[in-house]
Parts: C-alpha cells; structure tokens; sequence
C-alpha cells in the first residue's frame, strides 16, 4: 500500500478533473462608500486571488488574500454550513528548537491555550468555544504548528478575536508555565511504551548529532525545567523569545469558513489578522540531509514494546513539493506499494515471509525527506530479512528497466481528477485544517487541487528519485524481540534498546547485483475505474429516512435513494447475523480467523477496486458477520458477485492459516500494552454487558482452532443465518433487490440457507446496577508508567428525556473538568467527559490517565463533580447558551454520504430504528430549563443521591515510576469517604445482577424473522 506524503513526526494536543471556477468581484466594488470595513480591508490586502481550481461539485465559493503583513488567508464562503471553522499554520515545528531548549515549540503551542492580554483567563477561549458549540486542537509538526477551532456560525466573529490574541499578544504567565510543563510532561510518558513514537524518536537519535533533526520534539520535565535551572534559563523568556522571533505574519497562513458573504469574511478577517507583526523572518529549511554518507549502508536492530515485528527500508530523498503537478515519488510508491499480481507484496505471502508492505515518501520536510518501505515480518519472514531486501531490489531494477510508463501516471491521473472532481464534503475543522498547511507551499489558485494534480509528465525526476535506492545509500532497521539480546545499546528519551552495525559487504554486493525476479511485473490497468457517473432518477419517496423495500424470513432489505449529496456513489451495508459467530471463544476466535484469512485471499483482486475509489471490508462482530461495500457505484455489482463467490467456495489454506493464527495470538497478547484508558474502557465493557468474551478467555481456547475445525465451522455458520441490509446512496430500488439478490443467490445455491427463529436475533443486554451502589474492578498495568481511572455512572435505559438530560449535564460540564482536573489540578494529560451509551443503557463516564493513583484520581473526581451544583446552579437562565450549543451539535447535518449511511445503519443494528431521533431530541431539548438539568444531577449523579449507581475501572500501574509502586510522595494517598465495593470475580458480579430490558423499536415494526413459517 502506498502511504501519502507527510510532514513527519506530530505532536498532538487532545489522525482531480481540472475545472477553473472564477468568482467574479470587482474590485471597485470593495472599495464602495456603503462598505468602510471592507474600503481598510483593501488597504490592507496586497493580492486578491479569486480564480481557486475547485470540484464543479463544490457549491462553496473562494478567495485568497496576500495581506500587505505577508500573511496568506484562504476564504471559503459557504452559506448552507452548520459549524464555522479557522485554522491557522505557522511555518515553524519542533526542529527549531533551540539546542538547549527541546521541546519549547510544543511548549508553547501549549501555552497559547492560556491566556492572552486581552483575555486573560486561562481558560476563557476554550469556555467560549464550547458555550457555543465549537472545539479546538492544535498540532505541533517538525517544520510547522498548526492551530484550529469550529464554533456555531453566528459566533465567529467573536472566536475569531480571541483566536488572533494568540499571535499577537500570549501572556505566558509565570502561573500557567510552570503547571503546562507538568502537562507536557504527562503526555510525553503517554508515548514512552508507544513503539511508533520510539522508533521515531530513535531515527531522530541516530542521524548525524549536528543536525536539526536530532532532537527530542515533545519535551518534558528534564527538558523544560531541570536541565534549564541547572544553565541558568529561565523557560519562560525562552517561550517570549521563542514567539517573538517565529511567530511572524510573513511564514503564517490562515483558512476561514464561514456562512458570511466573501466580502464579509475577509472585512472580518483582515481587521483581526492585519495586526499580527511580520518581522521578516526566513522559515528554516534544511537542505543537508539528516545522516551523513558514513552513515547510510547501516542497519539498526530495535527491541519493541509489544511483540511486532517489522523490517524497514529507508533512502534518502530529495523535497519534491515544488514539482507537485508531477509528484515523482508518487509514482514510485504507487508501484512499490501495489498489492496486486506481481507485486513485492504478492511474492512475500507467497513465500509466507509477510502479510502487509506501504511504501511512499515520508518525513517531507523543506529541504530533504526520506523514501520508506516497510513490511510487516512473519516469524519465517524474520529469517529472510536480507533475501525480502533483496526482492525489493529486484523489483527496483524491474522499474528501472521498464522504465517511467506514463500511462500509469495517465491512470492515476484520471483516479485523482475522479477523486477531486466527486470529493466528499468534509465537516468544516477538518476541511480547514487539511487545507491551511497547503497555502505554504502551493499558489493560492492550486490549494485545493494540488494533491490530486498530476497534469505534468516529468520521467526524468522520476528516474532522479529511485537513483538513489541504491544498497549502499540504505538504512534498514529490524523491529523483533527476537533480537533483544544484542540490542545493548539506549536511546535515552524513550529508553528503546538497539543496535547499529553496518551492513556486511558481502551483503550489500549481492544486492547490488540482485538482478531480476521473473514473478515482478508492472501493474495490469485497472479495469474498476468508473466510467459510468450517471445519476439515477430521483424516485418518488415520502421519507427522508430508509424504507424496508423486502422483508423475508430470510432478508430485510432498508433502501433510501440519496437526495441530499448527488454524487454518483452507494454504500451497500450487511449483516449476516449467526448466533455461532459468538457461540463461546471458541467460535468467536473460528469467526475472527475466518475473516482474517477471507480479506487476506481477496485482496490481491480487490485492492485495484480499492484504488479506483470502491472500497470494501467484512468484520466479524458479537452477531455475526457486517460486510459493507461503498465509493462508486456503476461496478459495485461486479465486485459483490466476486465477494460471494469467494465466500461460498472459500478454501483454508494451511500455510496462510497458521501464519494468520500466530499474528492473531500476538494481537491479543499485544493488547497488555495498550494505553491504560483503553484498558479501563475495555474492562467497563466486560463488565456490563450481558455476553463478553475477554482477552484472557480468547487466549484460552486459541490452541482449540485448527484448519480442519475453521473449515468445519465456516458452512455451519453460513448456511444459519438471517441477513439485514442497507442500500443507500446513488441507487434504484430494482438496482437495490438486484445486489441483494446476489448475496441471496450465492448463499441458497451453496450453503443451503435456513432462516433464523426470531429470538435468536435479540441483542445484547446491559447489566442493571442497584441504587446506591459503588463498585470498584482494578487491574495492574505492567508496561506504561501512567495508570488511569474511569468512573461511570449509570443513568438507565436510552430514551428522550433521559438521553437529553444527560447529554445537556455533559455539554455543561466539559470544559471544566478539562480546566479543573486537566489545567488547574494537572492531574494528567487524558481527561475525558462524556456519554456512554451501551446496550440502549447510557450514563455518565468520567476518565483520567494519571501519574497519581486511581484512588486518589477517584477523590479529585468527586470532588469535582460536587461542585457542579453550584457552578450550574450560578448560570445566568436567561443567557443559557449550553442548550443552543448542543442543539446546534446534535443537528450538524453528516457532511458525507458515507456518515449517513452510518446514522442510519446504528438505528437499524441496534433495532431502535429512530432516524429522526436528533430532531426530536433536539425539540425536547429546547423546553429544559437549568432546574430540570439540577434535578437530574441532584436525583442521578450527587453523592447523596438514592438512585446514583456508580462503577469505577482503576487501572493502577506497576511499572518502574508508576502510581503503583510510588511511596511517601502523598500524591498518592487518599482514604475515600465511601469504600467502594470490590470486584474480585466478574462472573460472580455479573450473576447477582438483573438486566436491563432492550429498548423498544421506535416505530412500529415486526421484529426480524417473524416472516418465518413454524
């Protein structure tokens, strides 16, 4: 698989038809009498660009702005948006550190959030934005910082205000500086027992000591504060001089959406952002390349966190950008990364040396990048690193040979112009923020199409590009625990052990003269790619919603033509329900194998599918099976018939089957090293719903699975079943039955299908905790420092009011318990509040991953929400603007037809069948008033409520440092006013707990299955 070009390592605070539309403004216009803002806007604007290359389906309009500060704004009027969004780039990241401060440009992307000469408060931006329906982020780059927000459009003028003081005048307050630190120090442990950020960070490490990139980007206590006092530095002027030497006008670039006119917006815009200062500096830019030519020819084995294993292959590269209307390393790694008929990756699983292979450049930064090939290892696959290298070397010189083709550039051409010409609506901040890195680097007219733009054919830079994947030029790093004996040697920011030799002579020779391997050929020409776009006649409907088009014993088939987006694409959705699927663990680890081995048959046919825009996937579930096709749709019907044909016919091979079945062990094994709030939610979950296998019982009966019981198992389940399925999208109703039919066909035809009895199609249930309960389930964290705690309480079945009251009492408390127990108290990075809704069952969750023990996380908790009382009880009722944020949250339209699809599939997998719910919500929502919100809280979630139910998961960790093993420090000591209940024993737990009843479908329907004749 190819991977896409990308700015590097990150650093996060909380993931073509060429059409020339001109928008036509007049100047003279702008600078009308009736319009004074937008006559100082022009004084203040140097260029104005209005012919932006756009989709012909995209009904927004757009203007960029050079502003006479250097500035480059990006302004996209859109009068049908819900949110409104801005995101702002600064063309400085992490590799502008100052040698002695790391981390400081991740600093102070922190410290911006805290305060600013005109608003003061720590927390008055975030306070603003979620009063009024929006959220923010930032992202800190190795050659950037981004920064960005959406809020409900009436408000963003005022976001925007406050969002400007960022970069014209942060306080950095002494205060806020030394408690952000205890944060950025938080989130750096996250990462610590992440093999991602250590194998990053161990690239960083080993490159030449002069150079930029060897650094630490995220930073943390020793870096910001201990080695700082030690020299005499005080942070906090590093932070002032840090923001005023870089954040400059002339390397910033800002993107607005908004519902305003163009003129509106930029007479908005220009008066806020005309005022930040360009003090002329230059971005850096590196044009040495990060490891010296002594250092190329090297290999690095690693010793990994969890128990993976994977061999990567790494040349240096030039910076490209410049030449994106021919992306020459596209060209590269879309060969490379092929998974079709003579691929690399279709000769490694032949051999059973590997599963996956992505290719394609990486760590693009201004200046230099890397070109990367990674493959994931089986254990016999370990064997033969040299010999995987030396078939990519093989397939390198069949390229060479070969030389550039252009009509494979011609086809991915012609993908990328479908791709932008059909481009799904994007929800604003994603949209923006996706969008503002670009105006660095391309023409304002090009920034929305430049990644899909291959209008240039340049074979020359092609050939410049793979020049250099020459042996002797390689880095190749070795990831296995297999290797932990040798690896000596101690990064010291993370702690990973490695070991860095070069590569034998001898070796690299025979790469060198690798000659060539008669499997490999160039890619066959995609027949998947559309070259139907019609549009089906809109039928008639009286709904909005699916309708149920076949209702069998067998099927029931929900058909909605799509109205709303008009793009020629379906999304075909089915749910094979089978109660063998989750029978016992068994069966669960049979169904996951069986679908494991099925995607791993078909993906050599259907990854071309996958790059002409049709996308497919099967997953096993606690029901059954869901297969979901979606993207274009003129030749979905091909690729069904092919799916089922697999499906019906499908065959275990053995070589496949045990390779499979050892990464699946590794998998569940591996889960012990997964952050500790993902262990919390995780253990939540076994312990409230009504059948759930755990980790530990799946691992239990995995010696149980084998070729012949997998082979066995399949037609059982297959030939028991009942089907549900979604058609949704650019579809007919015949069309619909047609690729239903299809499934129907090849299931009775081969498996010789019998229905399923109606109660064999129930759901799940939710256990019932009792009044007035406090129960406690701790487990032990061995890998990561940090431990965690979530604290649920349970507020009963899903309906309305019930749903409305909750969700309206956590829009209130979000952002003070980010500000209480995130930036106040710094009790760790991961705060979290929220819904959690399971089984029609839904409450309160609260969560924190923490340096501090969960008990004494557990007291800060309830200490907190105790003073939601009078922190609700003070709002004005009069200006009660939580209520109208989470209106305008609930009735965000999905921007995507796929995001409807997904609405729509929810209410018919968990049989509530509620498609209007958020505008009857919404509607009920609108009557509350902020008594019946302290009504709730006083008869739900208060310490002294009768009906509180109150569970809490303590992860509590045992690593060195962690809150575990910690003593005499007091962070760590609390004595709770109630001593919960301990859980020793879930199925114990489980069996002396009623459940909650299913909730009833909202509209009148007969339950599945009962068309069957007894």
């Amino acid at each position: 698989m190819p991977i896409l070009r990308s700015t590097g390592l990150l650093i996060k605070c909380s993931s073509r038809l060429k059409i020339k539309t001109v928008c036509f403004y007049s100047s003279i216009t702008l600078l009308g009498k009736s319009n004074p803002k937008m006559a100082q806007s022009s004084e203040r604007v140097l260029n104005r660009v209005e012919n932006i290359t756009k989709s012909q389906e995209d009904k927004r309009v757009y203007r960029g702005l050079e502003l006479n500060n250097g500035m480059k704004i990006l302004l996209v009027s859109d009068p049908h948006t819900d949110k409104s969004s801005a995101a702002m780039d600064v063309n400085v990241g992490f590799l502008s550190d100052p040698k002695e401060v790391k981390g400081l440009a991740h600093f102070c992307e922190h410290m911006l959030f805290l305060g600013t000469e005109k608003y003061p408060n720590e927390n008055d931006y975030s306070k603003f934005l979620q009063e009024h329906g929006g959220s923010t982020n930032a992202t800190t780059y190795m050659d950037h910082t981004m920064y960005y927000f959406d809020v409900i459009p009436s408000n963003l003028s005022d976001a925007l205000e406050r969002f400007a003081q960022f970069f014209i005048a942060p306080l950095f307050t002494e205060s806020a500086t030394d408690r952000e630190i205890n944060a950025v120090n938080s989130e750096n442990d996250k990462n610590i027992s992440s093999d991602v950020w250590r194998l990053n960070q161990l690239e960083n490490h080993l490159c030449d000591s002069e150079h930029p990139f060897n650094t630490f980007g995220t930073g943390n206590t020793y870096t910001l504060k201990t080695a700082l006092k030690e020299k005499g530095i005080n942070v906090r002027d590093e932070l002032l001089k840090f923001h005023d030497k870089w954040y400059s006008a002339n390397i910033m670039c800002l993107a607005v959406l908004g519902k305003e006119s163009l003129d509106e917006l930029e007479a908005m815009v220009v008066e806020l952002f005309a005022l930040v200062k360009n003090k002329q500096v230059v971005a850096d830019s590196w044009e040495r390349h990060p490891f010296r030519d002594d250092q190329l020819g090297s290999q690095v084995y690693v010793t990994p966190v969890k128990d993976v294993r994977n061999l990567n292959l790494v040349f240096p590269c030039g910076d490209y950008i410049q030449y994106y209307k021919s992306a020459p390393p596209q060209y590269i790694s879309h060969l490379i990364g092929h998974e079709g008929p003579g691929s690399i990756l279709s000769a490694l699983k032949l051999r059973g040396w590997s599963n996956s292979l992505v290719a394609g450049q990486r760590t693009s930064l201004r200046g230099f990048s890397f070109f990367g090939i990674s493959v994931d290892l089986t254990e016999e696959g370990l064997k033969h690193v040299n010999d995987i290298v030396k078939l990519i070397f093989q397939y390198i010189n069949m390229m060479k040979r070969e030389k550039p083709q252009q009509w494979v550039q011609d086809e991915n051409r012609d993908i990328g112009n479908m791709i932008f010409r059909f481009k799904d609506k994007e929800s604003p901040r994603s949209y923006i923020s996706n969008i503002v890195n670009s105006l660095q680097y391309y023409p304002l007219e090009d920034v929305l199409y430049a990644n899909y733009m291959l209008s240039e054919w340049k074979p020359d830079l092609i050939e410049e590009v793979w020049d250099n994947f020459d042996p002797e030029k390689a880095r190749l790093s070795v990831v296995a625990k297999a290797h932990a004996a040798i690896c000596t040697e101690t990064e010291p920011w993370y702690g990973t052990k490695y070991k860095e030799e070069k590569i034998p002579s001898e070796t690299l020779k025979e790469w060198k003269n690798a000659g060539f391997c008669q499997e490999f050929r160039l890619p066959e020409q995609n027949e998947f790619i559309p070259t139907d776009f019609t549009l089906y006649q809109q039928e008639d409907s009286e709904s909005d919603n699916p309708v149920i088009i076949e209702d069998s014993a067998l099927t029931r088939v929900w058909f909605k033509q799509d109205n709303k987006f008009l793009l020629p694409k379906a999304n075909v959705m089915f749910d094979f329900v089978s109660p063998l699927a989750y029978l016992d663990p068994l069966n669960c680890n049979l169904t996951h194998m069986f679908v494991q081995l099925f995607r791993d048959e078909l993906n050599e046919y259907a990854y071309a599918a996958e790059l002409a825009g049709l996308k497919w996937e099967l997953i096993n579930t606690k029901y059954g099976l869901i297969l979901g096709i979606g993207g274009y749709n003129s030749k979905q019907d091909i690729l069904l018939k092919k799916i089922m044909e697999k499906l019906t016919t499908f065959k275990v091979d053995p070589k496949r089957f045990h390779i499979w079945k050892e990464n699946y062990i590794r998998n569940l094994q591996n889960f012990s090293a997964e952050q500790p709030y993902q262990h919390a939610v995780y253990y939540l979950t076994v312990l409230l719903t009504e059948h759930s296998w755990s980790k530990e019982e799946l691992l239990a009966s995995i010696d149980q699975i084998s070729v012949d019981r997998l082979e066995a198992f399949i037609p059982q389940m297959l030939s028991k079943m009942h089907i549900e399925c979604l058609v949704h999208g650019n579809a007919s109703k015949d069309r619909a039955l047609e690729m239903v039919q299809i499934v129907e066909s090849a299931l009775k035809r081969s498996m010789n299908m019998s229905p399923l009895l109606p109660r064999q199609l129930l759901l799940n249930r939710e256990l019932k905790l009792e009044d007035g309960c406090h129960y406690s389930y701790e487990k032990e964290n061995k890998v990561h420092k940090s431990s965690c705690i979530e604290v649920y309480y349970q507020c009963g079945l899903q309906s309305r009011e019930n749903n409305v009251k909750l969700e309206l009492f956590c829009q209130l408390i979000q952002e003070p318990c980010f500000n209480v127990l995130r930036t106040k108290e710094q009790l760790g990075y991961i705060v979290f509040s929220g819904v959690r809704k399971s089984n029609g069952v839904q409450g309160l969750r609260i969560i924190v991953q923490s340096e501090r023990h969960p008990s004494y996380l557990d007291g800060r908790i309830e200490e907190f929400l105790k003073s939601m009382q009078n922190y609700i009880r003070n709002k004005d009722s009069r200006s009660f603007r939580h209520r109208e944020a989470l209106a305008a949250h609930r009735l965000e339209k999905p921007k995507q037809l796929a995001a409807l699809t997904n609405q729509f599939w929810v209410e018919i997998t968990s049989q509530q069948y509620h498609f209007n719910r958020a505008e009857d919500e919404v509607a009920y929502l609108r009557t509350l008033t902020k008594s019946d919100v302290l009504d709730f809280y006083q008869d739900q979630l208060m310490d002294e409520a009768k009906r509180r139910k109150k569970l809490a998961v303590r992860v509590i960790s045992t690593a060195e440092g962690g809150a575990g093993v910690q003593n005499g420090d007091g962070k760590n000591s609390t004595t709770p006013a109630v001593q919960p209940q301990l859980i020793d024993d879930i199925t114990a737990f489980k069996s002396s707990h009623e459940m909650y009843p299913l909730v009833q479908p909202y509209i009148t329907i007969t339950r599945k299955g009962n068309k069957c004749k007894l």
